[in-house]
């Protein structure tokens, strides 16, 4: 098998030839945060306002003709990149935080009353924990959390116990951000089905991670951010089932997403629009179908297999760190690294790197829950993307060797 050109792959991103503190090389290693973007997809952000601006859906005109064609390619685009049935499926939103408040306010309000639960875990972000917390104080639903043990691992026997005939709704991440775990989603759908329960996946992580089948996992709702796929940010997408999607009330109100209006009565779009009010981020959207057609493009086996090999690298070299100790280390993990160092904060971790040009994540990474789990306020955290190599993992612990001694000192 032919193995990935990192080098050719390197040279696509131009941010990977930024200088940094001391004109030194910048080795990035905040990808959970946000990706670099490729140069096809800054070429297509700079295209459409060059060659392309106008609004879509409402003009005859030829830019806004060749602008809605853009965008509604971008659409298709993601439907093949997530197996969906129809790209009436596909609502484009500004990312994951937004799409999750799209369904805890629009079918959380309609379906789901006083006394029903909502099951999340321990692992959330805060975007898939505070939208139901609110919505909980509206309805006064319950909200139930999965616990996991000490490796990052969920505690599938815990799960399977908050189940029970009032479980409306599972909201899940598929791969955390803070501690790199892997979680059995379609494990989790199934279970959550037999319960007579819908299922919701947060996939911000796990899109740029392996090739996601949206009916292979039989989800209800899928969730994602452009901006963690090499995209833009400000833009991002909710997956749903047409039948949900149909029984669901609109999240705003305004133009794009009515077929009528009278001061009497307003008839809403169809789908996908009923949910797309306003204008959208065109340009963004654009970007991100150029920034899938960039991933298809590559091997997906290759990928998987490279990042595999980033994962026991990077486990390799900074087990030999003095002190360090990994925080989360489920036998299923994409490669983010989350740490503490005994003796040293992990906001000091982070700025002495970044001396040496290595630029990580530190804090409670929107995942307070996980720290309070550990019983520690941050961590630092390195998250890698396929651009990234074994040598910058090296240089990366020699940082870390070299920051010790110098707060110590």
């Amino acid at each position: 098998m032919p193995v990935l050109d990192i080098d050719k792959i390197r040279r696509d991103f131009p941010n990977l030839a930024t200088r940094g503190r001391d004109d030194k090389p910048i080795i990035y290693f905040d990808n959970a945060a946000t990706t670099f973007k490729p140069c096809q997809v800054i070429a297509s952000t700079h295209s459409h306002y060059c060659h392309r601006t106008a609004n879509i859906h409402r003009g005859v005109h030829y830019l806004s003709e060749e602008a809605t064609a853009e965008y509604e390619s971008s659409r298709e685009k993601v439907r093949d990149f997530l197996g969906t049935r129809n790209t009436f499926e596909i609502i484009f939103t500004k990312g994951s935080t937004e799409s999750i408040n799209l369904v805890a306010a629009s079918y959380g309000r309609r379906f789901i009353k006083q006394g029903d639960e909502v099951i999340i875990s321990e692992m959330e972000h805060h975007s898939n924990i505070v939208p139901w917390q609110l919505l909980r104080e509206e309805t006064g639903c319950v909200l139930k959390v999965i616990p996991f043990n000490d490796e990052g691992e969920l505690i599938l026997e815990e799960y399977r116990k908050l189940l029970s005939p009032r479980t409306k709704l599972v909201s899940i991440v598929h791969v955390s951000n803070s501690l790199g775990t892997v979680n059995p989603v379609k494990d989790i759908i199934r279970l959550a089905h037999a319960a007579g329960a819908l299922a919701l996946v947060d996939a911000a992580q796990s899109v740029s991670h392996a090739p996601i089948d949206v009916k292979d996992l039989d989800c209800d709702f899928l969730v994602f951010s452009g901006h963690k796929l090499y995209g833009p940010t400000g833009v991002g997408v909710l997956y749903g089932k047409e039948k949900l999607l149909e029984s669901m009330p609109p999240y705003q109100g305004g133009g794009d997403m009515i077929l009528s209006v009278t001061f009497e009565k307003t008839i809403f779009n169809r789908l996908p629009y009923k949910f797309e009010a306003g204008t959208p981020n065109i340009a963004g959207v654009i970007s991100l179908g150029e920034a899938i057609s960039y991933v298809n493009n590559l091997d997906a086996g290759q990928l998987i297999a490279y990042k595999k090999e980033l994962l026991a690298h990077g486990h390799k070299v900074l087990s030999q760190v003095p002190g360090l100790r990994m925080i989360g280390t489920a036998k299923e993990k994409a490669p983010i690294f989350s740490f503490v160092i005994e003796g040293i904060h992990a906001h000091d971790i982070g700025t002495l790197v970044d001396r040496e040009g290595v630029a990580i994540r530190t804090g409670h990474h929107c995942t307070q829950p996980v720290m309070k789990h550990f019983g520690i306020p941050g961590t630092a955290r390195a998250s890698l993307a396929f651009y990234n190599t074994k040598e910058e993992l090296d240089i990366f612990a020699a940082a870390l060797n070299k920051s010790i001694k110098v707060f110590h000192d």
